[in-house]
């Protein structure tokens, strides 16, 4: 590693922080929307096969959340198609009459709102979905693209290369097919600029725990590697390692085979590439830096080394018990289709029940990124602190969750309401119309400490996890949902008195009662 690169991430997770009050360069940036890129990649030489119909996960979200426990079956086909199908696939267009700055040109069919069941920043959806497969998944052994306006896969390579993916993550335990997630940073950078690499991080975590979740409740497994040698994979699959960076590899079960085809040579490499739709595209210093210093820290940490980083245990203080959790019975798919952002729809004159509160404080408190360096005895990394506007039985003010106690331990008393909506930037949301605004925050320099540089990869999947778990949930409690990150942090860190335990607030997660009979348009996919 080089001087210039190594902690690198610390200097960035700072100015992420700051950036509420020290805008980070380039301030006066206006994206580019006539020459905006596609919103995946395009491959016009490879060929393509339409993937199985996907069938509905019928069960229930609770069901999900528990996960499967050491149940690990076998990925079919099928089961593999109806994950990605569910979770980066299109379901659908939408058309609500709401308060995002994009509602004039929805209606075009050009800008139209394709929406998927994993959340992504800005809706841009940057993370590219590769298959490396060998014998036993029912496919040609190869390399494949999923192609998601198509739902197919797309071959860019023949042959059986899972010997490569194995050395590049020195996995203990081989696997035949791995899902290996990317991220063309140009379909996410052309709008944030060197915010990008914050943003794309936690879309790599909405994606792997809407798989989580999805094949938690198939009885399958899904455990990302996060730190392997990039180099090689991306060399593999051809790629130029400045404009798509790979965050995660994730090995599938598959049910035995014996290989059946010659050997791939060593310096095979995926010959396709990607056709750019975009002019003109930019670069950003800073995006460079951050995304080559956590590239280049290879070294994988040992087991249990997060344990000094986890969460600090709850403090004292005045606590609001609270009523058992609401079940969460909607079917897996149909709270995936469910969700959606509310961006303005909120309606401060129907509290919600402390039972729904329950129940995302729950959920959203145990979702984790489980990774190889894992301790068995490690607390979660995030902690989920929540400001109460209008919730029934919940007197107002600003709280730490404690998941244990299944309890409230009260921050501050005063109404949040004015400070809410005071350090917020954007005019898409009210907050002090919403029921509960949920914060969650992990200890980002102390996993760095711990991790070294890639570690930032894991703060942010993780709290890009615990939005998809907010999201999926209150569409199956029935409830108004929406994630934000355009806050001041620092008055948060001040406002929640967390100056002195390192940790830093992330995004914010919104939820309410929706206003009624506004106009809304839907077209189902699925």
């Amino acid at each position: 590693m080089t001087p210039d690169i190594s902690g690198f991430a610390h200097r960035y997770a700072t100015a992420i922080l700051r950036r509420g009050r020290e805008p980070m360069p380039p301030v006066d940036f206006t994206p580019d929307w006539a020459d905006a890129p596609r919103r995946g990649k395009y491959y016009p030489e490879a060929t393509a096969f339409p993937l199985p119909a996907p069938a509905a996960v019928t069960a229930d979200l609770d069901t999900a959340l528990r996960g499967p426990g050491d149940a690990d079956e076998p990925f079919t086909p099928e089961l593999l198609a109806g994950m990605l199908h569910h979770s980066y696939g299109l379901l659908g267009r939408r058309l609500g009459i709401q308060a995002n700055t994009d509602l004039a040109a929805l209606p075009s069919y050009a800008h139209a709102n394709w929406y998927r069941g994993t959340a992504s920043g800005g809706g841009l959806y940057p993370c590219s979905v590769y298959w490396i497969t060998g014998p036993g998944a029912g496919v040609s052994p190869g390399v494949y693209y999923y192609a998601h306006a198509r739902h197919a896969m797309q071959r860019l390579l023949a042959g059986d290369v899972t010997a490569r993916v194995n050395a590049a993550v020195g996995a203990r335990h081989p696997a035949t097919q791995f899902l290996v997630v990317g991220v063309k940073y140009w379909q996410n950078a052309f709008k944030y600029n060197n915010f990008s690499y914050h943003a794309v991080s936690m879309d790599v975590g909405t994606l792997v725990q809407t798989w989580r979740l999805w094949a938690g409740a198939q009885g399958r497994q899904i455990r990302p590697i996060l730190w392997f040698d990039q180099a090689a994979v991306a060399d593999l699959l051809g790629l130029a390692p400045d404009d798509e960076a790979l965050f995660a590899v994730v090995p599938l079960t598959s049910a035995v085979a014996t290989p059946d085809g010659p050997p791939v040579p060593a310096t095979v490499r995926v010959r396709h590439a990607d056709r750019e739709r975009s002019r003109t595209v930019l670069g950003f210093d800073t995006l460079r830096r951050i995304h080559r210093s956590t590239a280049a820290a290879v070294d994988r940490p040992p087991v249990g080394a997060l344990a000094g980083a986890a969460a600090h245990p709850p403090s004292g203080g005045f606590r609001v018990p609270l009523p058992a959790a609401r079940a969460m019975e909607m079917p897996v798919s149909d709270a995936l289709a469910g969700r959606r952002s509310s961006f303005g729809r909120f309606l401060a004159g129907r509290p919600i029940p402390a039972e729904q509160l329950a129940a995302l404080l729950r959920a959203t408190a145990a979702t984790t990124v489980p990774c190889e360096i894992d301790g068995g005895d490690d607390r979660p990394l995030a902690k989920v602190y929540a400001f109460v506007n209008h919730v029934a039985g919940v007197p107002a003010g600003g709280y730490e969750y404690d998941p244990e106690g299944h309890a409230l331990i009260r921050v501050t008393g005063d109404p949040p309401g004015e400070f809410l909506q005071r350090t917020y930037f954007l005019a898409n949301y009210n907050l002090e119309q919403a029921a509960a605004v949920l914060v969650p925050t992990v200890r980002t320099h102390a996993v760095l400490d711990a991790t070294g540089d890639r570690g930032y990869n894991l703060v942010n999947a993780t709290v890009g996890a615990i939005a998809q778990t907010f999201y999926t949930a209150a569409a199956a409690l029935r409830l108004g949902a929406g994630v934000a990150l355009g806050f001041d942090s620092v008055s948060y860190v001040e406002e929640l008195k967390l100056a002195d335990t390192g940790e830093f607030p992330l995004l914010i997660m919104l939820a309410g009662d929706e206003r009624g009979q506004l106009g809304d348009y839907r077209y189902e996919l699925r």
